[in-house]
């Protein structure tokens, strides 16, 4: 016996999801995703209503969807990718419509959410036994609901200093381990007639990766805590602050940009990503989903990433990584058994896998295979062991312009004008709030 008879059905299944996934996206709609999972599929079956945020995503979980009902035939899953995910995952949950499963980007209006208990506790649940603990330690951070664990991560991207080794080889330089050893590089790069970076900030948001990844170090232990209780004290002042301790991490974020082409200003995100495919320039301050995109211009660029040494001592780097796609289910679904089952599915190891490997992330489960890139394969050992540490951004409230912030003091390098302004917004935000991870 052959799937030929099953195969006309998966496909017409496949087709009808794909129908109600295009309609959502078209008309943004949000009437339509309050209607999603009202209407039962007449079959017996159950009807999982899907909240899917990540659109280069669709195919993938379309997949994983159509082989997950042929296992369980007595589940409907319905897929519904929407754009702007952070508003209509509020309004949804406001008129208690909570999605049956759900997939948001770990930020901090996930952690906000969380906090406020409107997801399933997975304390219990054995596939959070699965999961690298030091990914679950990124979305602890950023906030669970009271002795609760309200997320799984599920892939995580990586945020560090892509290089092409073909020309690292050429100029017999080694990866650098510190501070002293990273500035070397750069020298002898210039010093050679190669551009050592790329900089992109008419993109202003193309700052961030390399202010998160060095301002991953004086953001360690409880600084952003300790923020979040001086609340609208912040300032040169108090105890802690972005004054009192990020003033050597802005330094050296200039210094890198030093590094950087003429006319940097007026250069983008998808021009830094074709002048690196083409070999113009050694690196770039970026993170691991610029690796698609430079493949795209050159499939055959021998590219790797290594994290920003901004220690004097190589014990002590850290790879900043983001969980890019959280997964997490309504506090009261009425289909809790069958969603957990869905989401079992999901961390099945050959599963997340073959997902990651598409996505070109790093898959959360403990001993899952990553796929071949030398860019993720470069960043493996920074998982393995643990030593990864989350986006510092997710912990600033999204209404103080960061990029914006950040751009001008890469513009004028008057680190202590920046660092002022970052206070006194946060001390805005907490006057008029009471913020956990934001606002």
């Amino acid at each position: 016996m052959t799937d030929q008879p099953i195969r006309p059905a998966r496909e017409h299944r496949r087709r009808a999801r794909r129908r109600r996934t295009l309609a959502v996206a078209a008309s943004a709609a949000l009437g339509a995703l309050l209607l999603a999972g009202c209407s039962a599929p007449g079959d017996g079956r159950v009807q999982l209503d899907f909240f899917q945020f990540k659109g280069e995503a669709l195919e993938d979980f379309e997949q994983v969807i159509a082989d997950f009902e042929a296992e369980n035939p007595d589940i409907d899953v319905v897929q519904n990718q929407v754009a702007d995910a952070d508003t209509i995952i509020r309004t949804l949950l406001v008129k208690d419509k909570a999605p049956d499963v759900i997939t948001l980007n770990a930020n901090g209006n996930f952690g906000r959410l969380a906090q406020a208990g409107v997801f399933y506790d997975f304390s219990d649940e054995p596939v959070l036994q699965t999961i690298n603990p030091a990914v679950q330690e990124i979305l602890a951070d950023l906030g669970n609901a009271e002795g609760e664990v309200n997320g799984l991560g599920y892939v995580n991207n990586a945020n560090g200093v892509i290089y092409n080794r073909e020309i690292f080889e050429e100029q017999g330089l080694e990866v650098p381990e510190t501070w002293d050893e990273f500035i070397a590089v750069c020298d002898a790069l210039r010093d050679a007639g190669i551009v050592p970076f790329y900089g992109t900030l008419a993109d202003s948001w193309t700052g961030l990766p390399s202010f998160n990844a060095l301002g991953a170090y004086p953001a360690q232990g409880d600084f952003f805590e300790q923020m979040r209780e001086e609340g609208e004290d912040v300032g040169p002042d108090s105890e802690v602050s972005f004054q009192q301790d990020f003033a050597e991490a802005m330094d050296q974020q200039y210094e890198l940009f030093s590094y950087t082409q003429e006319g940097y200003r007026g250069k983008t995100y998808d021009d830094g990503n074709a002048a690196f495919a083409n070999g113009e320039v050694a690196m770039l301050m970026q993170g691991i989903w610029a690796i698609n995109p430079v493949k795209e211009i050159n499939p055959d660029i021998d590219a790797a990433i290594f994290p920003y040494p901004a220690t004097d001592d190589p014990d002590d780097r850290l790879l900043v990584s983001g969980v890019d796609v959280v997964v997490t289910m309504g506090e009261n679904t009425p289909h809790r058994e069958e969603a957990l089952r869905f989401i079992d599915y999901l961390f099945e190891q050959d599963v997340i896998e073959q997902f990651a490997a598409s996505q070109n992330m790093v898959p959360s489960v403990e001993g899952a295979q990553l796929s071949d890139d030398p860019a993720i394969q470069s960043v493996a050992p920074w998982f393995d062991e643990g030593r990864i540490t989350g986006f510092i951004d997710h912990q600033i409230p999204p209404s103080i312009p960061l990029a914006a912030i950040d751009q001008e003091f890469l513009f004028t390098g008057d680190a202590d004008a920046a660092l002022a302004t970052l206070d006194r917004e946060w001390a805005k935000v907490a006057a008029r709030t009471i913020p956990v991870t934001g606002e």
